[in-house]
């Protein structure tokens, strides 16, 4: 009986081996498994990146060749590190140092030891590799901007880190990747696909050829090309204005969504982010604490969007039925709640309607809708989460799900956001008062005030901003051409673009006309409050304009802000019409204000503390600070201008 146990098990045993040794040979043929296998050598080809056009057809970002140096730490064998070194122009030190970090990355897997030589010097290499084993060349493509502008919105490609290696397989130590614009939002589509080849290796570690001929080598597959919605002529010329000028300028195509020119300022030539410079250039952006050309203010900067937030109160108010548009409310050079001023004012005619509320920019017009919207009904907070959906259904205080790089999503706050602050049902209108003139707790960033101005021009609907028109052999994903509607009624659309008509024509920005072109904008200022060694200090007030034209056919819609730009009509307004202009006839006939804007520069502007003196250029200043308002007592403000 034991004889028999005995014979059972090693049967069994047997059977084992043989099924493992069956599916090994048989089934488990999948060429993964291949990367695994010691015996076996990886040889990758990059493919083609793809190339990138404006939307006119015009070449903006290329390729060309570059070959780097690749090493397999532990095919190294003992050589000449001095003559080795002086043919990569790298010291004793960097090559101990790019040993070690390839050695720690994996001694037998491939890596980059030093990227992107020149024509020159790889030609000079290329004769003597033989010599230095473990070490070959590899050639791939780095990019070749067909431009200086658009650095924001092209992005640039850099390598891959161990982040990115650990979460993705497709990528390896020294492979490159798009780290910001369209580089970095379409990477899987101009990447193309790797191609392999594997060889076989002998116990001495030699290639001795294909592995089985070549029966799991695959081909590159090349990136696919892609037109994006920027106008690089408008890019272009937006980038001009901006010179010497922080702030950031979106303009949209609103029955489209697309996006036309995206800028912000400073920025800097993408073409010092190609090459063995890249990192030397981009330690220099992204340390530069004072300019900061990594961050594009089109997309990132937060700001209080100032009076162009007026015309969204202006609506909500027609919606919610507490205002008639002939309605007036006098102005006694600001708001009064009992005998204290919530709200300063400029000097203009008094009492106003919903037209000229809009036209001249009062703010005790906009307290007051904005209190009769807060303060209907018997709780606040409902009437707040109200407000607060028809100001997002515009895309404003959530991320507008975009196909850009980055975003951030601005802020409109609610019912609960002053419950949390004050108590339940322990505050009233009064104490959010500036929410009325875009200052308080609302903040929006330049393309969502872009957007806005385009849902506006629409009459309550807008397409998802995106920056992608056309891939190559595909289509745009389908939530770039569905329509999003807003909450408010399109009957009350028409009287406030009649008032943001009339701001060219009778209002704030009167001296801003453009012949034959019908805008429709908004004026605004923003103040701007800093802490300089634990002291709260106003600053110059950035300069903020909206806008879409044509009036009743809007081809675009514009945002320009512009930090320490003094007020609405004085740099921003400027810039927006100039813009719309360059677009929309495709030449300056307003030659007084481009040569305005190009020969007054704000580049210290950002340390200039505000004079205190209000501002009055074609009938707009700047609001008056009040003083801050206990929580015991009845009228309450609770501006960001008081809190920052």
């Amino acid at each position: 009986m034991r004889k028999l146990l005995l014979l059972i098990t090693v049967i069994f045993v047997g059977i084992l081996f043989i099924a493992r040794l069956f599916y090994l040979q048989v089934y488990n043929k999948e060429a993964y498994s291949l990367y695994d296998d010691i015996a076996i050598r990886q040889e990758y080809h990059y493919p083609k990146r793809g190339y990138v056009y404006d939307r006119n057809g015009k070449l903006l970002v290329a390729n060309q060749p570059s070959y780097d140096v690749m090493v397999i730490p532990r095919e190294v064998e003992p050589l000449d590190t001095l003559e080795f070194c002086n043919l990569l122009k790298i010291t004793k030190e960097d090559f101990t140092k790019k040993y070690d970090k390839a050695y720690h990355y994996s001694p037998r897997l491939p890596s980059v030891f030093v990227p992107q030589l020149s024509k020159k010097d790889y030609a000079v290499l290329q004769e003597k590799m033989r010599k230095f084993d473990g070490f070959y060349i590899q050639k791939r493509s780095l990019r070749d901007y067909q431009t200086s502008i658009g650095a924001n919105v092209l992005g640039d490609i850099g390598e891959v880190n161990r982040r990115t290696i650990k979460n993705d397989p497709y990528y390896q130590m020294g492979d490159l990747i798009g780290k910001q614009g369209v580089e970095l939002s379409y990477e899987k589509v101009l990447r193309g696909v790797k191609g392999v080849k594997f060889i076989q290796k002998d116990r001495f570690n030699k290639n001795i050829g294909p592995y089985k001929e070549g029966k799991f080598d695959t081909l590159p597959q090349p990136g696919k090309d892609i037109t994006i919605t920027i106008d690089s002529e408008l890019q272009k010329y937006g980038e001009l204005l901006m010179t010497n000028k922080r702030g950031g300028i979106v303009a949209i195509e609103p029955s489209s969504g697309e996006i036309l020119a995206m800028v912000t300022g400073p920025s800097y030539n993408p073409n010092i982010l190609v090459g063995r410079e890249r990192s030397k250039n981009y330690n220099k952006l992204h340390y530069d604490s004072i300019a900061k050309p990594l961050y594009d203010r089109g997309l990132l900067a937060q700001y209080p969007p100032g009076s162009p937030f007026k015309v969204i109160n202006a609506l909500i108010a027609l919606q919610e039925g507490v205002v008639d548009t002939d309605d007036k409310v006098s102005c006694r050079m600001g708001y009064y709640y009992g005998s204290r001023k919530l709200t300063g004012c400029h000097h203009h005619k008094s009492p106003v309607d919903m037209n000229d509320g809009i036209a001249q920019s009062c703010n005790a017009y906009f307290v007051n809708i904005y209190r009769r919207i807060i303060d209907q009904g018997d709780d606040s907070g409902d009437a707040m989460n109200n407000w607060a959906r028809h100001a997002k259904s515009f895309g404003l205080g959530n991320f507008l799900n975009n196909d850009l790089s980055v975003g951030r999503p601005g802020r409109i706050p609610d019912g609960d956001y002053y419950d949390r602050a004050y108590g339940d049902n322990r505050w009233g209108s009064t104490y959010n008062v500036s929410n009325a003139i875009g200052q308080g707790e609302v903040e929006a960033t330049p393309i969502q005030l872009a957007n806005m101005a385009a849902a506006i021009g629409n009459r309550g609907y807008y397409y998802t901003p995106h920056i992608i028109k056309a891939i190559e052999g595909d289509t745009i994903p389908s939530q770039y051409t569905s329509l999003k509607q807003t909450t408010i009624d399109k009957r009350h659309f028409e009287p406030v673009i009649e008032g943001m008509f009339d701001v060219y024509n009778k209002g704030t920005a009167s001296t801003l006309k453009i012949p034959g072109i019908d805008i429709c904008g908004k004026t605004g200022t923003a103040e701007n409050f800093v802490k300089i060694d634990g002291v709260k200090t106003q600053l110059t007030d950035h300069s903020i304009f909206v806008a879409f034209a044509p009036k009743d056919d809007p081809k675009i819609a514009i945002a320009v802000f512009v930090e320490n730009g003094y007020w609405g009509s004085r740099f921003a307004g400027r810039m927006a019409s100039l813009m719309i202009e360059k677009y929309i006839k495709g030449h300056i006939t307003r030659t007084d204000m481009e040569q305005w804007i190009l020969t007054h520069s704000l580049e210290n502007e950002y340390a200039k503390p505000y004079s205190g003196e209000p501002f009055k250029i074609n009938g707009e200043t700047t609001l008056q600070l009040v003083d801050k308002v206990t929580a015991t007592d009845t009228a309450h403000t609770n501006s960001n201008l008081q809190n920052q």
